[in-house]
C-alpha cells in the first residue's frame, strides 16, 4: 500500500481538537484513493472527482451542496457521488470526522461483473449523492478502519469489497442520459472546449462564441446545467489534471504553471480548497 499520512495541528489547539488527514493508494484495490480526515473549519470549494466519492461521517456533521441542492449529513449517512457531479461541503459547527474512498469506473464495473459473474451493461450510476444508510454507513466505517489498518490481504480486501457490492445493489443503478437540447449541447460545447483548453487563458467572451449564446446566457445556462460557474469549472479541471500529474511524480512548480495557475501559491490555494490536501501531500514521493 502506497501510504501518505499527514497532520495539520494548530500550535493553539489541543491534538485532540486539531484538523487531521491521512491520505493513501491502496494497492489492494489498484490504487484506489484513501482518506480519513477530521475537518474544523476547511471548506471545499465546488469539485468533481474523475472517480466515484463513496464515504461516511463518523463524528460530528457537515453540510454540501450536491446538484444544486444544500444538505446536512452527519453519521449513518453516506456519500454516493458519481464522477464528474459538481459538490462541496462545509463543516457545521463542532467540525466532523469522515472516512473517503474514491473507487473509478473501472473498479466498480469489475467488482460489480466479478459478483454477478457477467459482464456489466451500461455506465454504473448512483441516483442520490446523500442518503440514510446506517447499518451500510457502519460497514462502510469498519472496512475503511480495516484498510487502513493494512493486516493481511484478504482480511482487508474482502470487507470493502462486500460494502462496495451491497452499496451498488442498495442506491446503484444505470445512468440515463437525459434528451438532447439546444441549450444543453451549446453548454456542453462550452464545458468541452473549457476541457481541451484548461491551460489557456479563455476568456469569457471567447467561451460564450464556443457556445453561441450571450455572456449572461452561458453563465446562467452554465450553472443550471452543471451547478457550477465557467471560471470554477475550469478551475476544477486544473486541478484534476495537476492530481494525474502529480501522482506521476511531478513537482508542483511545474504543474501549477503547466495547468495554467498563476504560480504555485495560486495553485496550492486552489488545491486544497478542493481535496483538502496540499500538493506535496498529494503527491506521489
Amino acid at each position: 500500500m502506497d501510504n501518505i499520512s499527514q497532520e495539520q495541528a494548530s500550535d493553539h489547539m489541543p491534538l485532540a481538537q486539531a484538523e487531521k488527514t491521512r491520505f493513501w493508494r491502496d494497492t489492494r484495490f489498484g490504487g484506489m484513493e484513501c482518506l480519513s480526515a477530521t475537518f474544523l473549519t476547511h471548506q471545499f470549494a465546488p469539485h468533481a472527482h474523475d472517480t466515484f466519492s463513496i464515504g461516511a461521517i463518523d463524528k460530528g456533521a457537515q453540510i454540501a451542496t450536491i446538484r444544486g441542492t444544500r444538505e446536512a449529513s452527519g453519521p449513518g449517512d453516506l456519500y454516493l457521488i458519481n464522477p464528474g457531479e459538481i459538490h462541496d461541503g462545509a463543516p457545521r459547527e463542532g467540525g466532523y470526522r469522515y472516512r473517503m474512498i474514491y473507487p473509478d469506473m473501472a473498479l466498480l464495473r469489475e467488482i460489480l461483473e466479478d459478483v454477478t459473474g457477467k459482464p456489466f451493461q451500461g455506465t454504473p450510476a448512483f441516483g442520490r449523492q446523500i442518503l440514510r444508510d446506517q447499518a451500510l454507513a457502519d460497514a462502510f466505517y469498519r472496512a475503511h478502519v480495516t484498510l487502513e489498518e493494512g493486516a493481511g490481504a484478504l482480511e482487508t480486501s474482502q470487507p470493502m469489497f462486500e460494502v462496495l457490492d451491497a452499496v451498488f445493489r442498495r442506491h446503484g443503478s444505470s445512468i440515463i442520459i437525459p434528451a438532447d437540447t439546444r441549450e444543453k449541447n451549446a453548454v456542453e460545447r462550452a464545458r468541452d472546449y473549457l476541457v481541451e483548453n484548461f491551460a489557456d487563458d479563455v476568456g469569457l467572451e471567447e467561451l460564450a462564441s464556443v457556445a453561441g449564446l450571450s455572456r449572461a446566457h452561458l453563465i446562467r445556462a452554465f450553472r443550471r446545467q452543471f451547478h457550477i460557474t465557467p471560471h470554477s469549472f475550469l478551475t476544477d479541471i486544473r486541478v484534476q489534471h495537476a492530481r494525474r500529474r502529480l501522482r506521476q511524480g511531478g513537482q508542483p512548480a511545474e504543474i501549477a504553471l503547466e495547468c495554467g495557475f498563476a504560480d504555485q501559491a495560486h495553485f496550492t490555494r486552489h488545491f486544497k480548497a478542493r481535496s483538502g490536501l496540499t500538493p506535496g501531500q498529494y503527491r506521489v514521493r
